[in-house]
């Protein structure tokens, strides 16, 4: 079965749980055999890791005719794509795109972020969509959140296929609903003309249902999940601190709860100052968190390390005794399953989809800092409570693997032909 999908960040270069769910997921399809999959993101770097799908970056395909041999060709994108892939490509340029801007080879520049034109972006990705569906032969088409559903729809039309989307979150999730009408009608748009909805959870599938309107029919949930860990990160040496560590990982805008965890931290601070806390990550409100760490007089114990990557993050958690996720609405959440990969103990909201299918944690409404801070309280202070978290949740977590998930994707995906045919 072969499968054109939609992207907007593929490891290792990642902006968040986006990119980590659609490599997860993709290698996870490719595990089940008989699966040929195209995975297109707007700006490729040539280190993403090959051999369970054809990464296609769309700065690489022209959308104007250039009059350019094989040599200069290879010059400028052989470390990115196939030369020979190019010119098949360019012979499927269906209109006239030269009032574009576009560089020596045709191509429209992408950032591969998320950035202050990103609707200019999304148009021109779902532009260069329409010359690969003309070239590259697909079964299914897959979308992956809402950047990339107008390009989908656009495949969709050019092919003649069915159209799967996948909403990773909505706009509800990131906006605590104040949501951006643009945003909402890019995102219902791309459910009306999909034949297939896959939710991330059964909360963001409700979300789905009621607040856009869709037939519930039509909507699935495949929970996500995690890759196995390689024995490099399971034994990643860290320096661990004296003192107690609980983390927070992960974008620090008002979708994650970050001020909560600072609240919580105060809660836990007044009754065991032998605790420091970490709030690690990037986003619109780590000024506002640095300034309420400092006006709760716990600057001293509170540390901003910044975004983290790759291994740093294992080597954060692999340095941490309590992982804390706050979120106010988290459609899943990977990162509670990756911390507790690393044998950390996890507390996380209530309000978030991973808690649908994790038991070994400890569940807490987002807003009640008291209950938050009595948690992070008690796994830092019994080690009979910290050994059984530690434990079962790494054999539970152990069992929620990207194979299972993939075979419930590709069981969508031959549902969905077979309504077509």
């Amino acid at each position: 079965m072969k499968a054109l999908m939609f992207g907007w960040e593929f490891p290792p270069h990642i902006l968040g749980g986006l990119g980590t769910a659609s490599y997860g997921l993709t290698r996870g399809m490719w595990q089940n055999g008989d699966m040929d999959i195209t995975f297109v993101i707007p700006r490729p770097y040539g280190d993403e890791e090959k051999g369970f799908a054809r990464i296609i970056g769309a700065s690489q395909v022209p959308v104007a005719w250039r009059d350019v041999n094989l040599d200069y060709v290879e010059s400028r994108i052989g470390k990115l794509m196939s030369p020979d892939l190019y010119f098949k490509l360019r012979d499927k340029i269906y209109a006239d795109f030269n009032y574009m801007a576009t560089n020596d080879l045709g191509c429209i520049e992408f950032s591969g972020k998320y950035s202050d034109n990103l609707l200019d972006e999304i148009n021109n990705y779902s532009i260069v969509a329409g010359v690969i569906a003309r070239t590259i032969d697909c079964d299914v088409i897959h979308s992956h959140d809402w950047l990339t559903y107008p390009a989908g729809i656009h495949a969709k039309q050019v092919t003649g296929k069915p159209l799967v989307i996948h909403v990773h979150a909505t706009d509800f999730d990131r906006s605590r609903g104040n949501v951006n009408p643009t945003v909402f009608n890019i995102e219902r748009d791309g459910m009306l003309h999909a034949d297939h909805i896959i939710t991330v959870s059964n909360m963001t599938r409700q979300t789905v249902i009621e607040k856009y309107g869709i037939d519930p029919a039509k909507v699935t949930t495949v929970h996500n999940a995690v890759e196995p860990l390689s024995p490099e990160l399971l034994n990643v040496e860290v320096k661990k601190p004296k003192e107690k560590v609980v983390t927070f990982l992960g974008r620090i805008t008002m979708q994650k709860g970050p001020e909560y965890f600072v609240e919580a931290a105060a809660k836990v601070l007044k009754n065991n100052h032998d605790v420091r806390f970490v709030m690690a990550g990037s986003g619109d409100m780590m000024d506002k968190m640095i300034t309420l760490a400092a006006e709760r007089g716990i600057a001293d114990r509170f540390h901003f390390p910044g975004f983290q990557k790759g291994k740093q993050v294992y080597e954060m958690f692999k340095a941490s005794d309590v992982y804390v996720m706050p979120s106010v609405s988290e459609p899943f959440g990977i990162s509670p399953l990756e911390a507790m990969q690393m044998g950390v103990p996890s507390v996380i909201s209530k309000q978030s989809g991973c808690a649908e299918i994790l038991d070994n944690v400890i569940k807490t409404d987002y807003w009640d800092i008291d209950a938050m801070a009595d948690a992070i309280n008690a796994i830092i202070t019994y080690p009979a409570l910290y050994r059984q978290l530690r434990e079962d949740g790494l054999n539970e977590v152990n069992q929620i693997t990207w194979d299972k998930a993939g075979a419930k994707v590709i069981d969508i995906y031959r549902k969905v032909i077979a309504q077509q045919n």
